[in-house]
């Protein structure tokens, strides 16, 4: 599927506190908290150990550190079984040029344990963007957990209650810990990132002379808080991207400084920073969040595509409220996000209605309402997704485990990727098969713990032999004959598809009421790119099979064949290729 629990003690008496304990399934998560210091001290090779049988012992009962043991002699970054002598003699020369990529043995390790449904399965998967792959173990131990206990609403004073509010108060510590968040911030839960970023549109006390100020590259969930800005007469302001994508430091700067709040008691202004394009692989710079501080702006970070393979601290980066989402950090549990908030900028919100969860005191009939007494009560609407919040905490753990290792290890592959993709040509006019549009990498990471200056995502477009762009459902449903997940589309992001693909004039033509399909006639082209993207399950194997995939585009005869094959599942008839 594409887009840590132990049992717990009851107590003899209802006062005594609850304390969740590990079970030895948990062990498997636990492996790069007690190896992450060893694996990155060393360049020592002989440290590449095949750790798929692992021998763990509990160090205490409830959340300690956990001891694994490297019992195997085998070589961890050795391919998986049955790969073909191609793809064997192509990681060879990959691991030649770089041989850094060594150093993330642990993640194949990884891959063989927690993944190994994609070998069982035969599916590439290159989607991560889209939504992480959940790992087997965090589904066995939030499972295990379920049925070992007894978990009832928050808004009660049972045990059970009791339970699930001990579990929700630990993972919002442990997300506070993840984001290296001082004491001023807290956690609210919601139902995704979008959820989230709307919490704070919402509630923004936007006037008739407050600013919004966005890039264009950003989400529709960023873009949609500009609906709340102008219907109470706020300005929307944006940052142009660049033809790759993100935006220009000074030109944000110059955006920032000429609307900047006059007042910010009488109209606050917000400035909304997408810290990861999740199609055009920007970065943008963190350091316009202080300086739109600076200049008294409210900030707001939009790290769901940043927070699954970069860290972030917000010790460094201090931003009034950040939404993030957790199935696209580490694949479970969906239909869970958060807004990590200051609260001091929660006392500025003001909420447009209340619910069941966020009040002590409602007059009925009548108009007085007293709040919740926490800050994040107030703003979670109705029952929290209680029965899920005990996987977030482990699956913090987890990625925490994993993710010092991730940059250096998807920027290798996102070279390779590249590279090769690059080098395709066609058999008859040696014309490219693809034309990369995203932002590529300018610099390659050599150590673990680096961090990237690009997300790990490639978007493109395929090519035919004379360079018109092949239909992008064309290119998905060809890959989904060869069990590669990927995605096509403008992955709802339309100023940074816009960008990407030059068509911003095409943009201004729109009218009210225009359709996709209007649109696409405008362009005369279907929308969008072909995304592929990288995260925590990926290695080798998979990139060199998304080159496989496309060389098969390069070849007439090939080409021909996969265009007859779409044609017939449309039920027009075959055609002759583009």
């Amino acid at each position: 599927m594409g887009n840590s629990h132990s049992t717990t003690q009851y107590p003899a008496k209802p006062q005594h506190s609850f304390r969740r304990q590990r079970s030895a399934v948990f062990s498997r998560i636990s492996l790069g908290c007690a190896s992450i210091n060893s694996s990155t001290s060393s360049q020592d090779h002989s440290q590449e150990k095949e750790t798929s049988n692992l021998v763990v012992h509990e160090k205490s009962a409830n959340r300690g550190q956990l001891t694994p043991s490297l019992a195997s002699p085998s070589v961890a970054y050795s391919p998986s079984e049955g790969i073909s002598s191609d793809a064997a003699t192509a990681y060879a020369a990959f691991l030649h040029e770089y041989p850094e990529y060594r150093s993330t043995w642990i993640l194949d390790t990884l891959r063989r344990t927690d993944y190994a449904r994609l070998e069982r399965t035969g599916e590439t998967y290159v989607d991560f963007m889209g939504g992480a792959l959940y790992p087997e173990s965090l589904i066995r131990v939030h499972t295990e957990f379920l049925a070992r206990n007894v978990m009832g609403n928050t808004h009660s004073v049972s045990n059970s209650s009791k339970l699930s509010l001990q579990c929700a108060d630990e993972a919002r510590a442990a997300v506070l810990s993840f984001f290296k968040a001082p004491p001023e911030y807290t956690v609210i839960f919601t139902a995704n990132a979008t959820a989230a970023l709307k919490l704070v549109g919402e509630s923004f006390p936007f006037t008739g002379g407050s600013s919004y100020v966005l890039g264009t590259d950003s989400h529709n969930s960023v873009h949609g808080i500009r609906e709340y800005a102008i219907y109470r007469g706020a300005r929307v302001c944006y940052i142009q991207s660049t033809p790759n994508g993100g935006f220009d430091t000074s030109a944000a700067k110059n955006i920032l400084l000429r609307n900047r709040p006059r007042a910010r008691e009488l109209a606050p202004s917000l400035f909304g920073l997408t810290a990861q394009s999740n199609i055009s692989n920007s970065k943008n710079p963190l350091s316009t969040i202080e300086y739109a501080a600076s200049l008294g702006y409210c900030t707001l970070l939009d790290a769901a595509a940043l927070a699954p393979t970069s860290s972030f601290s917000l010790k460094e980066h201090s931003v009034d409220a950040m939404a993030v989402s957790f199935y696209k950090m580490f694949g479970f549990p969906t239909g869970v996000g958060a807004l990590v908030v200051k609260k001091s900028f929660l006392a500025q919100l003001k909420r447009p209605w209340f619910a069941g969860g966020t009040v002590d005191v409602v007059q009925v009939p009548g108009t007085i309402v007293t709040r919740a007494h926490e800050p994040h009560e107030q703003f979670e609407d109705g029952t929290i997704n209680y029965l899920t919040l005990p996987a977030i905490t482990d699956g913090l753990q987890f990625l925490s485990a994993y993710l010092p290792f991730l940059p250096l290890r998807l920027t290798s592959l996102l070279h390779y990727l590249i590279n090769s993709l690059s080098s395709l040509r066609h058999d008859t006019t040696g014309q490219p098969v693809v034309r990369i549009l995203s932002r590529l990498p300018t610099r390659r990471l050599r150590s673990v713990g680096d961090q990237a200056d690009t997300g790990s995502m490639v978007s493109l477009i395929f090519l035919s032999p004379t360079g018109d762009m092949l239909p992008n459902s064309f290119i998905e449903y060809s890959a989904s004959q060869q069990h590669i997940s990927l995605r096509t589309g403008c992955m709802c992001n339309p100023g940074g598809a816009a960008a990407i693909l030059g068509i911003q004039e095409d943009m201004q033509k729109l009218y009210p009421g225009v359709t996709l399909k209007d649109f696409e006639n405008i362009v005369g082209r279907e929308l969008g790119v072909v995304r592929i993207s990288l995260g925590l399950a990926n290695n080798f194997q998979d990139v060199w099979k998304v080159v496989r995939f496309a060389a098969l585009f390069a070849n007439g005869k090939s080409r021909q064949t996969l265009w007859d094959r779409w044609i017939e599942s449309s039920g027009v008839g075959v055609g002759q290729a583009i």
